[in-house]
């Protein structure tokens, strides 16, 4: 029981260290959807709507009285 275990355990690691890392397109995917994710992260940080919610975050925190 212990060997059938043992061999278990060796075959999962044999199979993890066959596919350990990502290909050239895989990182160039990787690579094209964290630019859109921070392309329209940007354009709704810098939309006016939340421009005005974060100057008037920043102007209550900036007058808090201690």
């Amino acid at each position: 029981m212990k060997q059938k275990v043992m061999d278990w355990a060796w075959s999962l690691v044999r199979r993890a260290r066959a596919d350990s890392g990502m290909t050239t397109s895989e990182y160039a995917v990787g690579t094209i959807a964290a630019c859109a994710f921070a392309a329209v992260l940007y354009k709704v940080v810098t939309s006016a709507p939340v421009m005005a919610q974060l100057q008037s975050l920043l102007k209550d925190a900036l007058d808090a009285k201690f």
